[in-house]
């Protein structure tokens, strides 16, 4: 075991939490893996320090063993080491990369651990899939054909790994618990065995067509059901539509994550539909009936009430967005929006400035004017 100490090891502090840990070590442990520095002895040994100090700090009951007793908490009474190193011998846990990068996503989605160590199998991961849909499709539910390379069941070996049948046996150093353990006073320690790697079998004949992972990469294509209502930033579970397990192990789950195009005419609040909706200043001061698209199509006839004011709401009740799985409908609220002509006739100002002097008639002095004024923010 190394001597140096494992919080300087992984340069994080003594009251470092368990993520501060683990994020310190997935950064280290990808840094300096083997895989990544050949012929690099010094990155290895770096590699096997952080692997042992994770080891301990990343598990509650030894960490607090180490805090108490340092090195000593792991030492037989005889002074010599006591793990198991499995077939490897050697320093620290040896790990695959994959390993890393996978442990380190493993709890995307509230995943859990991936491996069952009786018998060899690993749960497939869990995919992202981020899809755009019009707000039409979104009111009406829509079926999308998508189509994405991830790892598949092997049809070939029918996700075992193996050849044939019988060429897959338990491992005989750990005998299929996938851990090498030893007993440390009060404490039991594990480690993976490094024979099976982990899996608690040994395949005697891999498949070749997988070459023994029990699955391969390939396209893969769905038809997706949308449902109508559904709305912006919407998450949907297709359970078992992952990544295909290891070995026969169970698929990650597929997460759809849908995203809603902005509209041309409405934006989407909740079931709500809301739009602008500009009229004259004519039929914002008389009132009467105007002509509006809804998101089925067509139009409906919507009722101005005579001294509209500008940024006043219209509502049409039952005219938004459909609900997932119900059969009410959202409101469409219509935000007024009157529009002021630019240029004018020489016959519209003469019945504007007519007008005007009617309105203005015998209340145009300056008094009325700022009595008007202080009005407004009453």
């Amino acid at each position: 075991m190394s001597s140096e100490d494992f919080y300087a090891v992984l340069g994080v502090s003594r009251s470092a939490t368990q993520q501060e840990i683990k994020k310190a070590y997935h950064k280290l442990a990808m840094q300096y893996h083997p895989d990544r520095n050949s012929d690099n002895s010094e990155a290895e040994k770096k590699f096997k320090k952080i692997n042992e100090a994770y080891d301990v700090l990343k598990d509650e009951q030894k960490k607090a063993a180490y805090d108490k007793f340092g090195h000593n908490a792991f030492q037989n009474s005889g002074g010599g080491g006591g793990f198991n190193r499995g077939a490897g011998g050697g320093g620290g846990e040896f790990h695959d990369i994959n390993d890393i990068f996978g442990d380190f996503f493993s709890d995307f989605m509230g995943g859990k651990s991936r491996t069952t160590k009786s018998s060899g199998k690993i749960k497939g991961a869990d995919l992202k899939y981020n899809m755009t849909i019009t707000l039409d499709e979104a009111y009406k539910g829509v079926d999308k054909n998508i189509n994405f390379t991830t790892e598949i069941k092997c049809n070939s070996c029918n996700g075992s790994g193996s050849e044939g049948d019988g060429s897959v046996t338990t491992c005989d150093m750990c005998h299929g618990r996938g851990v090498n353990r030893m007993q440390q006073g009060f404490f039991t320690l594990e480690q993976t065995c490094g024979k099976c790697q982990g899996m608690g079998q040994i395949i005697k004949t891999p498949c070749k067509k997988c070459f023994g992972n029990g699955r391969h990469s390939q396209v893969k294509n769905l038809l997706v059901n949308i449902p109508a209502g559904i709305e912006d930033g919407t998450k949907i579970r297709l359970i078992g539509e992952g990544e295909a397990g290891i070995r026969g192990g169970n698929s990650g789950d597929l997460y759809i994550f849908v995203t809603i195009k902005q509209h041309e005419i409405f934006k989407a609040d909740s079931a709500n539909l809301h739009c602008r909706l500009p009229i004259s200043f004519t039929k914002a001061a008389l009132g009467g009936e105007i002509e509006v698209p809804i998101i089925e199509g067509g139009k409906v006839s919507l009722k101005i009430p005579a001294g509209t004011q500008n940024g006043d709401q219209l509502k049409l009740r039952g005219k938004g967005m459909s609900k997932v799985r119900l059969a009410t409908r959202g409101d469409m609220i219509a935000h007024v929006y009157v529009e002021v002509p630019k240029s004018l006739t020489k016959k519209q100002r003469e019945l504007l400035e007519l007008l005007d002097k009617e309105l203005d008639d015998g209340k145009g002095d300056d008094v009325s004017f700022f009595n008007k004024m202080k009005n407004l923010w009453s």
